[in-house]
Order: structure tokens, then sequence, then C-alpha cells
């Protein structure tokens, strides 16, 4: 499988000290529970951008969260296998560069360019496995026909093309015991209706098995790029895109799915449900979800124009460790509203900090438990606002242990010295 460029990684500090195991909320049974290793190795998929504008702080808040599982999976001495895909091949995007006359390529190009460099700038660390769509193609193309040969897929004719488009048979997938609709939601059948619909599902297709079916091949139209497969020249949909690199990367069962709270359903029960039916395996029994932010009274999104934009913050001159503080005061389940304050207070927290890092003698300082206090903070399903207001503890003490320095830096990405 084709990886794309990620970014630089940040140097992440070893810890010395006692190693506290992780706990993550799981959606699907809503309890914290311990994070399942496969074959001892801790294996994430988290969902990515649609590259057709720039990072918001709802996508900030998405990736400080498992960025934030990343470095308290190190802390434990848990190996991690962490993988991400581009969306690069998806309506939202084409429609962009057409409203914009850009060439859909180019926007994708340069929008993930600019999320790679808000990444780096966050000090996020990147997935071991990055993948665009538009590079795993064929695969896609193949697995979709494996769905076809074993009934899982079926064709619906088109008035637009000449062609077929494909559809995932949402009942059949779920006659084993890999996949059982609404179960990891939570959703009743009124709501999964509504969800669908609202990521652009097509529940009165005529031709359908059942209106919740998801599209797995769109049949080339005019003026839609398009490639070649067994199923016909076309394009994937939305939910095989994320199975075929998730398994194709981690394996065929991963330790979380993870994304945005808002890809409960359709996406991350359908990419479930498809990967189980390609590989025949579970996909994951573990799903985390990081809560949406408001912005002006509504939920920031590209669709309703009222995002802030991680790359003007720091081209205004904030420092991007602020940006990332203000981020992760708030814990990473939570529904929250960004206000200007925010990063007013989070400046200066940051200050503080550093101050109090700036003083920190090793021959002075007496030894403490304010280290240890944010490990176990931190594998406490990421309780970063406590251990904010643990290392707040720390830089009103007259003599700070300077232990805590790296341990700042190793789980909440900060950075405190020069």
């Amino acid at each position: 499988m084709i990886l794309a460029s990620t970014w630089q990684a940040p140097e992440v500090p070893e810890l010395t000290g006692d190693p506290v195991p992780v706990s993550l909320y799981n959606t699907a049974t809503e309890t914290v529970e311990a994070v399942k290793l496969e074959d001892g190795v801790a294996r994430l998929y988290v969902c990515g951008i649609t590259p057709y504008d720039a990072t918001h702080l709802g996508h900030a808040a998405t990736y400080l969260a498992f960025d934030t599982l990343v470095r308290a999976l190190g802390q434990a001495g848990v190996p991690v296998e962490y993988s991400q895909n581009i969306t690069d091949v998806d309506d939202p995007l084409f429609e962009r560069a057409d409203a914009t006359n850009v060439d859909w390529q180019e926007l994708a190009s340069s929008q993930t360019d600019l999320f790679r460099g808000d990444m780096a700038a966050l000090r996020v660390v990147p997935p071991n496995s990055y993948v665009r769509v538009q590079d795993v193609i064929e695969e896609i193309a193949d697995a979709v026909g494996v769905l076809l040969d074993r009934g899982l897929g079926y064709t619906v004719p088109t008035e637009e093309s000449e062609g077929e488009d494909v559809y995932f048979d949402l009942r059949a997938s779920q006659e084993g015991d890999l996949y059982e609709l609404g179960a990891m939601s939570h959703f009743s059948p009124e709501k999964l209706g509504e969800a669908f619909v609202e990521f652009g599902g097509d529940p009165d297709r005529p031709g359908k098995r059942s209106p919740l079916d998801p599209l797995l091949w769109r049949a080339q139209r005019d003026g839609e790029p398009s490639w070649p497969s067994r199923a016909g020249d076309g394009r994937p949909g939305w939910h095989v895109e994320c199975a075929v690199i998730a398994t194709g990367t981690l394996g065929d069962t991963v330790s979380i799915q993870a994304g945005g709270r808002d890809l409960r359903f359709p996406h991350h029960e359908m990419t479930a449900a498809h990967a189980s039916a390609i590989t025949q395996q579970r996909f994951t029994d573990h799903y985390a979800h990081a809560g949406l932010v408001a912005y002006e009274g509504a939920k920031m999104s590209k669709s309703l124009g009222n995002l802030v934009l991680v790359s003007k913050l720091t081209e205004a001159g904030n420092d991007p460790a602020a940006v990332r503080l203000a981020v992760i005061a708030h814990h990473y389940r939570e529904d929250w509203e960004w206000f200007a304050e925010e990063l007013v207070a989070a400046t200066e927290r940051l200050e503080t900090w550093r101050e109090a890092a700036a003083r920190a003698d090793a021959e002075t300082a007496e030894a403490s438990d304010y280290g240890q206090r944010i490990r176990e903070a931190i594998a406490n399903d990421l309780d970063t606002p406590t251990a904010i207001a643990i290392v707040d503890a720390w830089a009103g003490e007259e003599r700070p242990d300077p232990a805590v320095i790296d341990v700042v830096d190793a789980l909440l990405g900060v950075k405190l010295t020069s």
C-alpha cells in the first residue's frame, strides 16, 4: 500500500517512573475500559481529513485527542501502530473544486500540505501509515469485487451513466455476528435515517434493497474523476475507502477506531461493517470519539462557514503551544464552544508554566509526585483538564521539580524549555 508523506515528528521524551495502563471510554459499551492490544500492540485507526478546506479547531480537537492517546500509550510502554487516511476522492472536495474553479487534485494537495503544517506546529505525533484514497483505488475496487462475489454488494442501474452503481447489502452483512446495525452508535431507527441523509445517504434511491444501504462504487458520470475496475469505470464510496485503508495498513482487526463524534453513524458503523464483510473478521470492539467544537452558537463546520482556522491563529502570532493548550483544556469527549478568551487564558498559562520551568533546579527542588499524578490523569480516559490542574499546582511551587518538564512535554505535548 502506497504511503503519503506525513510531517516532522516531535521529539517525545522517554519517561522514567512507573508506567500506568491506559483506559479509554468505549462508545459501543458506554464504559471506560482498558485498551485491548492486538499481539501486544495498540492498533489505532483515526479517520483523516477531506482536504477541501484548512484545519479548523474542530479538526484540531480530534487529532489532539488521539495524539494524547498515542502519548498515553507510550508512557505505558505500549507500542502503537497508527494509521490515518486522506479522503481525497469525495463529493465535498469535487464540489469545492468546481465552486472555486480549481483542479480537484491541486486543491487536495494544497489543503493536505496545510494540514501537515498545522499538525507539525501543534506537535502532533504523525501516524505510521498515512494513505491517500487516490493511491489505493485498485485495492478498493478489488474489495468491492469481493463483496459483489459474496452477495454482499449489488448493482443499481443509473440514468446518468452507462454503468451501474454498487451498493452494500446491509441486511445481508448482519447475518453473522460481525456487525449489528446501531449497536455502536446506539441510534434509534429514526436517528439512523436522519444521520444517513445528513451525511449524503440516499434512502429513496430506486432499486436499493434497503434504505440505509451505502454506496460502494459510483459509476462514472460526466465531469467526474473515475478509475477502471471490475465493477466498471467509476470511483469508490466514502466508507469502503476507510475500511480498505484500515485493514490494509493495520490488519483485519484494530484495537480502536476513532474520530469525531459526528462520525459514529453512518461512517464508523459502515466502515466496520464493510471491513468485517471483506475480511470475515470482527473489525473492532472499541470505538473512541472526540466531542464537537462550536463557534458563534453552532457546530464549527465548513458548510456553516464559522471556522476558526489553526493556521490563521498561528499566522496572527499566537504560539502553537498555546493553541494546543487551549484545546486540551477541555476533556476530549466534551462538546464546547470556542471564545477568544480561551486563547488568552492559555497564553497566560503557558507563560506561567515556562517561568516555572526556568526556575526549576534539580539541586534545590524537592522530590514530588506531580509527574506520576499527571501520568495517572492522562491514562484515565485522557483526562487533560486534571493533568493541566496538576501542572498549575506544580508551577505555583517555589522550587518546582524539573522532572515535570519532560512529563508535560511527553504527555501534554507542550514544550516548556527551548
